[in-house]
């Protein structure tokens, strides 16, 4: 009998996962929100939007790790994608500002008064509206995916060449949104949030909601993911990731395939940027930065590449661990640590955590059949 395709496409560490995932999303608002604040299980309200930010990096990272896992597409430029879907979010928030801003002119942002914009730019209208700012989140990273992608995958623009074009791009969106002239805030960007579809974004329920809702996304994330890497799509995406050039020779549109998958993930990455930037209540041009690309690249790279569970677990603890030495005597140091890291995962745990421990589960398992094996004929004797 056929299992179902829900079923086929979620092994043990797959179900795992989600479960513990939705374990979090129930216990953080429990221990926030029910739990009294002087109990040593009650966690604050900042602790809340610090996980929700790690959720929405977590994300990110599933982004990555479906195109450089599965597909061999090394991205240094994802950043650019989360920071698109965090503006998109930004200028929805500033919308609902109104006149509780510093100049309390109900349609132009602050910045805009403060440098004298006779009028709302056209790109703006709309984002009063959340069902509009929720489609460009996902369009517009998606549309600059596709139309990067198109060019670049016909081109055959492979490995280290790709990367360095997507760090580029990056780079120059980082420059053009700090310009005043953008419309985008300059280099302060967009901040002073206060109401997302008339909640208070600094209240506790909001927060906690947030958090909720981001674990959600992550979760259905993962699920597209995964039903993504375990269908026929998957394998051919592996055997472009392996082989591109054979895959090609056997009749596959690689460039197809892989416009596809980085497309997709863009829109992922955009979709964890406009989460983010409630929780953290701003986004500014420094989101665009190449560094915040090639660090959410060491996440994937420390989790286990090709994984997906990997990449959201190496976001978690290089997040976690840069936010415990960032607060102390430590925190000039933090980039020689990370460094670190990286080059001592990459020579001692090359597949990192997650492909190492089911490395070496598989060895046991082999190791375990073959000593099976050999003791049968003994026992039929």
């Amino acid at each position: 009998m056929t299992a179902h395709p829900l079923i086929r496409m979620l092994d043990r560490g797959a179900v795992l996962f989600l479960v513990l995932l939705g374990a979090f999303a129930i216990a953080i608002p429990v221990l926030n929100l029910i739990v009294p604040p002087g109990s040593a299980l009650h966690v604050s309200t900042y602790l809340v939007a610090l996980f929700g930010k790690y959720v929405c990096y977590g994300l990110l990272a599933l982004s990555i790790d479906l195109i450089w896992g599965y597909a061999g597409i090394l991205s240094l430029g994802h950043g650019a994608f989360f920071a698109l879907g965090g503006y998109a979010m930004g200028m929805y928030l500033m919308r609902q500002i109104g006149t509780r801003g510093v100049y309390a002119n109900p349609i132009l942002p602050d910045f805009m008064v403060f440098l004298n914009w006779p009028e709302l730019p056209v790109y703006w209208y709309g984002f009063n509206h959340f069902a509009y700012a929720l489609l460009m989140i996902v369009l517009v990273p998606g549309l600059l995916a596709f139309v990067f992608g198109w060019f670049a995958f016909r081109s055959r623009v492979t490995g280290v060449y790709l990367s360095i074009i997507t760090q580029a791009m990056t780079y120059a969106l980082l420059l053009g949104f700090f310009r005043n002239n953008f419309g985008f805030g300059g280099n302060n960007g967009l901040t002073d949030f206060k109401d997302i579809l008339d909640f208070n974004v600094q209240a506790e329920a909001t927060r906690n909601a947030l958090l909720v809702i981001s674990c959600l996304a992550l979760a259905i994330g993962f699920l597209i993911c995964r039903a993504v890497v375990t269908s026929k799509l998957g394998k051919v995406l592996i055997a472009i990731r392996d082989a591109e050039a054979r895959t090609r020779f056997l009749g596959y549109r690689v460039e197809a395939y892989k416009l596809f998958v980085f497309t997709l993930s863009a829109c992922m990455a955009g979709v964890a940027g406009a989460l983010y930037v409630p929780q953290v209540g701003i986004i500014n041009p420094s989101e665009f930065a190449p560094g915040n690309s090639i660090e959410a690249v060491i996440w994937v790279a420390v989790g286990g590449r090709g994984t997906l569970t990997g990449a959201v677990l190496g976001a978690f603890v290089v997040n976690y661990a840069k936010t415990y030495f960032t607060s102390g005597v430590l925190a000039p140091y933090w980039l020689f640590m990370l460094g670190g890291l990286f080059i001592g995962v990459t020579l001692l745990l090359p597949r990192g955590i997650i492909g190492t421990y089911n490395f070496w589960r598989g060895q046991r398992g082999e190791k375990k059949d073959a000593s099976v094996a050999g003791a049968a004929p003994h026992a039929v004797e």
